[in-house]
Formats: structure tokens, sequence, C-alpha cells
């Protein structure tokens, strides 16, 4: 056993949880305190930047900083509200794909908190368990994350898979019928969870003792939002179908030349970038925004951390993982081999113990990659990233458990036995089962 590799792992884990544990930009500060250890009492050559995932988080909450200045984040919650009042009593379907498709179409988790108080007064005012879509919506708001084009750990995948030739629509393919499957089956199994309001003792005990508000949500009015708000999400989508479209067809990529004469469609990493950043101009032109505005936006700030967040700890994996890459991967290798589905739960394990789908991506990835796993058995077991729900400490898990006030949505007496485990436990099982399928029959 090689105690000095050991020691720098737990060096990597320590830091990882301390800036988890702190969030915030803490999580990438950390990770250069990591690189700072690493190096100098074990003398290991500093890791590389993950520059193109970087690059495609920065111009994506730029573009969704300017769409939210624009009035474009109130719209989409006023189509939300829309949506759910239109099958008040099937909220527990509706509203998971509609948290699902929202996080896709924006490229991150943050648009949920908005659609929060939709689903609340939509479950609660029409005498639906306020619990049954609360504890789902939020785990498929980030499926979301790994089925949008845009996102941060969609970044960090592409980043990686893309130069051994494994494209975005291929990883799509797998990703989005997996998606849709688990949170049917989920919705299905969480229609049937707990008792109704009026049947519920806890309830109405608060009920009686009058400690449960009623909701106050007031929903935008569509009719009443300004022009450029709708503009803004109209741009803003019509720029994550181009890279859809880009994505599944290299002919419409721009052709670069390269120094041997022949020509290369524009890496999608590239492209991506360029065409969110060309969106966040037209936003800021036609939505009349002050340049100003989209750095006090709510979801570029929150982008900006991921940032620094995925710099720091993708410098430190990398410094760590690069110089003992042939040890670790011919461990994992042998392990692996026996048993395939050990690669899901080493996703599943590092989500829950980091917080965040693209840490999970950024440290386990590479390792898959180093062991000789094919790209779509790795996307297929990437799908259980959605262990970031795991432990109840999620900003979306505590947020829903407040907007409840119905108290349905808790956490249990011995914490694990949160409303959201259940949700989180089928959709990943449910996902994982069906990309495997869809992996080994289609590549």
């Amino acid at each position: 056993m090689n105690w000095n590799i050991l020691t720098q792992g737990l060096l990597v884990l320590i830091c990882l949880g301390i800036g988890s544990r702190m969030g915030g930009v803490a999580v990438g500060l950390w990770g250069g305190i990591g690189v700072l250890l690493l190096c100098t009492f074990f003398h290991l050559e500093p890791g590389g930047f993950p520059i193109a995932a970087m690059a495609i988080i920065f111009s994506v909450v730029t573009a969704a900083g300017a769409m939210q200045a624009a009035g474009g984040i109130d719209y989409l919650v006023g189509i939300a509200h829309r949506i759910l009042k239109s099958r008040p009593h099937y909220v527990t379907y509706v509203a998971p794909y509609v948290s699902w498709i929202f996080t896709i179409g924006a490229g991150t988790g943050n648009v949920y908190y908005s659609l929060l108080p939709v689903i609340e007064e939509t479950s609660y005012n029409n005498k639906v368990r306020p619990e049954r879509p609360l504890a789902l919506s939020p785990e498929a708001s980030q499926l979301g994350i790994t089925s949008s084009p845009v996102s941060a750990a969609m970044a960090v995948m592409l980043g990686i898979l893309e130069p051994l030739g494994f494209k975005l629509s291929h990883i799509l393919l797998i990703v989005l019928p997996s998606t849709v499957l688990s949170i049917a089956v989920a919705a299905f199994i969480q229609n049937r969870v707990g008792k109704e309001l009026d049947r519920d003792p806890a309830f109405l005990k608060r009920l009686e003792a009058g400690n449960v508000q009623e909701p106050d949500f007031k929903p935008p009015v569509l009719e009443r939002m300004p022009r450029r708000a709708r503009w803004s999400v109209s741009v803003f989508l019509c720029g994550i179908l181009l890279v859809v479209l880009f994505g599944f067809v290299d002919s419409l990529r721009p052709q670069i030349e390269m120094q041997d004469g022949a020509t290369e469609p524009m890496a999608m990493t590239q492209l991506i970038t360029i065409v969110m950043m060309v969106a966040g101009i037209i936003i800021i032109l036609i939505g009349k925004v002050n340049p100003g505005d989209v750095p006090k936006s709510h979801v570029f700030q929150s982008g900006m951390v991921s940032v620094l967040a995925l710099m720091g700890i993708a410098w430190m994996a990398n410094t760590f993982i690069g110089a003992h890459k042939e040890l670790l991967s011919s461990f994992m290798l042998g392990q692996v081999e026996q048993h395939v589905w050990m690669l899901p739960i080493a996703y599943y394990a590092t989500a829950a113990l980091t917080t965040s789908q693209s840490t999970a991506t950024l440290i386990v990835t590479p390792l898959a990659i180093a062991m000789g796993i094919s790209p779509a058995i790795i996307v297929a077991s990437w799908m259980a990233v959605i262990g970031v729900h795991f432990f109840p400490a999620n900003g979306s898990q505590i947020a829903t458990i407040q907007f409840d006030r119905s108290g349905t949505t808790r956490i249990g007496g011995f914490v694990l036995n949160h409303s959201f485990l259940l949700p989180n436990i089928v959709v990943a099982s449910v996902s994982v089962l069906t990309a495997f399928l869809i992996a080994s029959t289609c590549f």
C-alpha cells in the first residue's frame, strides 16, 4: 500500500470537504490551497485548468444574466404558472417536467428556485399533498443539468469526450430518453406517497393550531410583461437550439482549416461559447439591458461562483490524478471490469460527497477514460451524478423544505430519511439502467 498516495488523496478530500462546507467561492479557493499543499509537500506538478468548460459556463451565465435583467426569468415563471394551473390535479407529473425543461433551457438549476412558489401554490390550493411534486421537482431539475447542452456539468463532460470523437449528439441520445422515463416512473411512485392533506394528522394538527399560512404567491401576469422579456427568452432559447443543431449536424459548423490544409468542424466547446456570447449581446441590445445590470443578476453571480469552484477543484483534481493516473486506473480497472455497476456508484458517491455534478464529472470521468471504458458506458454511468441530493444539504432541497408551509416536505429524525431520498433513488436507478440499455444497443 502506498501511504504517500493515500495521504495525498486524503488531503484532496479534506480540501473538498472544507470547501463544500463553507460553500460559495470557498470551494474554488480551497482547491487552490490543495494545489499548494500537493506541490509544496509532495512535489507534484500542477495540473491544468478546464479552460473550455470555464469558457462555456462564463458565456452561458452572462447570456442568462442578461435574460434575467430583461425580465426573462419572470416571464418563464409566468409560463410555468399557466402550465401548472391548466392541469392542477396532475401537478405531481407536470411540475417535475416543467422544472426539468426550464433547467435545460437555462443551463442552471437556479431557475428552479423561481418555480418553487408556483408548485407550492398549485398543489396546496388544489388539495394535492405538496410533498409529492415538491420532493420530485428538484430531482428533475438536477436531471436537467445532465440534459442541458449548456450546463456546467455538460461542459466538463463534452470537453473530455469530444476529443475522443464522442459528440454532444451522442450524449443527448443517451441522456434525454433515460431522463424522460425516469421522471415518469418517479412521478408515478411519488403520487402515492403519504396521506392526502385532509387526512394527514400532522398537518391537521398544525392547521388547527394556526401554524399553517396560506400561500401568498402572486404570479407574473404574462400580458403585462414587457416585450423585451419575451424577446430575451426567445433569443436565449434560440441559442440553445442552435447549439443542439450544430451538435447533431457537423456540416453546419464553421469549417476550420488545419495546418495540413484539411478542414474540420469547429469544436463544440468553442462553438457553444461563441453562440451564447452572441445570444448575450443580442439580448442586451434588443432588451435594452444596461450591461452593468448583468453582473448584479442572481444567475450571473451564482454562475461566477461555479466558474471559480470549477477552476480550483479541477486544478487540484488534475494535479493529483495526473501524478498517479496509471496507478489509479489500473486499480479501478480491475474492479470495474468485474463489476461494471461500480462506475455509476463512483459517480453517485462522488457527487454526494462533493455536492456538485460538475465536480463529480471532473473527478471520475478522466479515471474512467484512462481505464479504457467506452464513452457510451461512461455517459450512461454519468446519470448517477444525481447523487448530489443523497444528503439533504443542497440549496434547492433546503429551499423546498422552507417553501412547503404544509410541512409535508421534511428531513426525518435520522437525517437520511428525508422526503427527497425516494425520488432520488428512483430517478438514479431508472435513468442509469435505461442509459445502459441505450448505450449497449446503439453504440
